[in-house]
């Protein structure tokens, strides 16, 4: 007998969903109906946590979970009851569910049950959720605006009742009670969808965002010159240079990294606008807060403290002297973590790139920076230590060979073409 001969089981959730969009479907999960977890484990089944009745199947490891219900108990996101009951049905378990759209199944024939309407509201590209319980769960909200920036090659738009609904939950600060690492985990899901700006700007519309990332939210409304920058909103800027960032690459890093690396301007004084002087130290104070929040892993933080740092270095680096590009590279620890260093210029092409009218437009400053870093790096730095007469006249030998092999790749490097600088004074006007 296999492991689910007699049970009555059915496939749910996404693989459903994704199946009836035409997309490629990932994993597996099902729902059975009827049955006891003593029954499962019986069969070869391993349960896996202790707060919901999930099991593995012994052999293919998909995911079956009995049927459930949940009830609210106390705020947020942890406080639920869960029920587990033989008698509980397929419809009451898909009710539970955030969206109709994963609120459907399939049974082993592949006939399909869609009890809440999630065909028509996939047909319809609507986000809409299933039942008034949605606001039960505040990490509802997260989830919906990261299916919002998943489907929003399809045309997908949130339901007018499900808005209101998500500003009435943060209104009732639901949404305050999410604990740093699931932000966190939302967040970093969403910067990893084709276009995750959509990510932020529902959750800018429903009010959620002032109270999870208010660093990001405050950029909206804060003017940048338009001679640099003619999209002028540097919130508008950012969202595309989040986007040109997922265009560029899939590392989640150089995402976060792009997100980042403005967020100084929204504290500009304002007595100084369009004009942002010195907002890349005050990036990287206000990125430092929000990794400490959001308890940001380490190898994220530190690529996002780099990029905002240096970003303006980076743009006008065919403008900079020998010792103040040295500077930058030592800054940004090029030597010792030249993947990171390279990582951090595709987050600054990004930034380059994410203006209304750049986005198909040329970056040789990467390029630049890659060859004038390898030049620096092939200096033989233990062969000048040897050769120096005084062991504390090593480091200036050292700085000293590398400045003159940067001048010597400068000089045979081709040319920055005139006016492909950002800015021409970047640090000072913009960013």
């Amino acid at each position: 007998m296999s492991a689910t001969e007699g049970l009555r089981i059915y496939l749910v959730g996404g693989a459903v969903r994704d199946r009836l969009l035409g997309r490629a479907v990932g994993e597996r999960d099902f729902v059975v109906v009827g049955a006891t977890p003593d029954e499962l484990l019986s069969r070869g089944f391993q349960q896996v946590g202790k707060d919901f009745p999930v099991f593995l199947h012994p052999q293919t490891k998909d995911e079956y979970a009995l049927a459930r219900t949940e009830r609210k108990t106390a705020p947020g996101y942890h406080g639920f009851a869960v029920h587990a009951d033989p008698d509980i049905t397929l419809e009451e378990d898909l009710q539970r569910r955030d969206l109709t759209i994963n609120a459907l199944a399939e049974d082993p024939s592949g006939i399909l049950i869609d009890p809440y309407g999630g065909l028509a509201d996939l047909q319809a590209r609507v986000l809409r959720h299933v039942s008034p319980a949605f606001a039960e769960d505040p990490v509802r909200i997260l989830r919906l605006a990261r299916f919002a920036a998943r489907f929003d090659d399809l045309g997908f738009r949130v339901a007018p009742e499900t808005m209101a609904l998500m500003r009435e939950m943060v209104a009732a600060g639901e949404v305050d009670a999410l604990v740093p690492e699931r932000v966190w985990q939302e967040l970093a899901r969403a910067l990893c969808e084709d276009r995750p700006s959509r990510f932020f700007e529902v959750l800018r519309e429903c009010g959620a965002l002032v109270r999870l990332l208010p660093e990001v939210d405050r950029l909206w409304g804060v003017p940048q010159p338009a001679k640099w920058h003619p999209e002028v909103d540097t919130g508008v800027h950012v969202m595309l240079v989040i986007d040109m960032a997922a265009r560029l690459s899939p590392d989640l890093g150089v995402r976060f990294a792009a997100l980042c690396h403005d967020l100084g301007k929204g504290t500009t004084p304002a007595e100084i606008l369009p004009s942002h002087r010195g907002h890349e130290e005050r990036s990287v104070d206000l990125l430092e807060a929000v990794c400490e929040r959001l308890r940001v892993p380490v190898r994220f933080r530190e690529l996002a403290r780099i990029t905002a740092r240096y970003h303006g270095l980076v743009h006008k680096v065919d403008e900079l002297r020998a010792t103040t590009i040295l500077d930058l590279l030592e800054g940004a620890d090029a030597f010792r973590r030249p993947e990171r260093f390279h990582r951090m210029l595709t987050a600054c092409e990004a930034d380059f790139r994410g203006r209304t009218g750049y986005a198909d437009r040329e970056y040789p400053q990467g390029e630049t920076l890659r060859r004038l870093q390898a030049a620096v790096a092939a200096v033989d730095v233990g062969a000048v230590a040897r050769a120096a007469r005084e062991p504390r006249l090593i480091p200036e030998h050292i700085r000293a060979a590398r400045v003159s092999a940067l001048k010597m790749a400068m000089r045979s490097g081709s040319e920055i073409s005139p006016g492909s600088s950002i800015l021409q004074d970047e640090s000072d006007t913009n960013g």
